[in-house]
């Protein structure tokens, strides 16, 4: 089989996802146009030579709709031959663009493939584009829907997990955030995102808080607790039956931010890198997808990577560096408790609690950001994993070449 390489990894900075935001003036297009003109520039790439471009994006209405990987590829003048998917795999979409670029080119159908997401949370909110799993009373019986939230206060209970628990993780991601930006870790892989005219737009991560304290957080109330009291908490502990109450330890601070962002990957074989004067910087040696339950919805990575592993004959311990998508808290907490590996090795640089979640660019971006760290510690493997809505894991290891 064919191996699939990454031979660049871009990414835009993460603007706060309302209307003050850096990037709230920037459509989803121009996000991913300030992308795809970055990863020519960069690597002086033919673009005749990339068959297609695989985007994901949640909430694909509006703007992000009418399959915007194909808007975006015309928009940035690539050559017309390029071809434009946009999918949905929830949070997962990302990644999930990225894994598929990687069995094209496995397959031997397609050769150079660029990969990612894009995600504009200040002009089209989560939800907007609804879907039977919310708003269809049947299916949502059915299915025991709850929102995502008072699922990670589930776990947080079932897991021994109170607030202080939840809320230090938070602090030490922004932390591990703001040490990185100031290092000028992201460096490498951001791209300033300017407007039309010229003018910088954003040049960094905007959400990143360095005073982040325990104190402070301590002062914000639970986000979920309303939402179970209206009945959420009830439809959960029908299913946890050994759950007498469940303690709402979520909140603002310690959850995913909400930004607006994209990311995009070149990857390919290695004749199509060769053909293209492009050198690897990784193999994608492993991917795997899950379904878990659907209610709790949040536990997904951890059973994802064990067979991401398994499929790459190694072994937790075997992997360096980790990067568990912040949704909340307790996502990561949980899924290195499950794995057995330490919380030093996972979200080294902080992630989506300090820097925001942009839903469809997420996969890709924390994959490229864990591919930029291995280089810079000169380690070896890397594994990205997200949680995903309805209750499913996906993940991705990738090896230093």
């Amino acid at each position: 089989m064919t191996e699939a390489y990454i031979f660049d990894a871009v990414r835009t900075p993460r603007g706060k996802g309302k209307k003050d935001g850096s990037l709230h003036q920037a459509t989803p297009v121009w996000l991913l146009r300030t992308l795809l003109k970055a990863l020519e520039a960069r690597n002086e790439l033919d673009t005749s030579l990339v068959d297609d471009v695989v985007l994901g994006c949640v909430t694909p209405i509006g703007e992000q709709g009418a399959d915007i990987a194909r808007t975006a590829v015309l928009d940035a003048e690539w050559a017309q031959t390029v071809a434009g998917v946009t999918l949905s795999r929830f949070c997962a979409s990302g990644l999930e663009a990225v894994n598929l670029a990687a069995a094209k080119v496995r397959s031997g159908l397609e050769d150079l493939v660029v990969a990612g997401g894009v995600e504009s949370m200040s002009r089209w909110a989560m939800g907007s584009d609804g879907g039977a799993w919310i708003m269809d009373p049947r299916v949502n019986h059915k299915l025991g829907f709850v929102p995502q939230g008072v699922g990670a206060d589930l776990i947080a209970t079932l897991e021994g997990w109170g607030r202080t628990d939840v809320d230090a993780f938070a602090v030490r991601s922004h932390q591990r955030a703001a040490a990185a930006r100031a290092e000028g870790r992201f460096a490498k892989s951001v791209v300033t995102v300017h407007d039309i005219a010229g003018l910088p737009m954003l040049a960094q991560d905007e959400t990143i808080r360095p005073t982040t304290s325990l104190e402070g957080l301590a002062k914000l109330e639970p986000s979920f607790a309303a939402m179970g009291r209206m009945g959420f908490d009830a439809t959960a502990l029908r299913k946890y039956t050994t759950v007498e109450r469940i303690d709402h330890v979520h909140h603002a601070g310690n959850s995913s931010g909400i930004v607006d962002g994209a990311a995009l990957m070149l990857i390919g074989s290695a004749e199509a890198g060769a053909k293209a004067g492009l050198k690897p910087r990784a193999r994608i040696k492993s991917m795997a997808v899950v379904g878990s339950e659907p209610t709790i919805m949040l536990t997904g990575p951890a059973p994802a990577c064990r067979k991401a592993l398994a499929k790459a004959g190694m072994a937790a311990q075997d992997i360096d560096l980790w990067e568990i998508n912040e949704a909340f808290a307790v996502v990561p907490m949980r899924a290195a408790r499950e794995l057995g590996i330490d919380l030093d090795r996972v979200n080294v640089n902080g992630g989506a609690i300090a820097m925001g979640h942009p839903l469809g660019a997420t996969g890709c971006l924390i994959l490229g950001t864990l591919l930029d760290e291995l280089e810079r510690r000169d380690l070896s493997t890397g594994c990205a994993t997200l949680c995903v809505g309805g209750g499913m894991g996906i993940a991705t290891i990738i090896e230093r070449v």
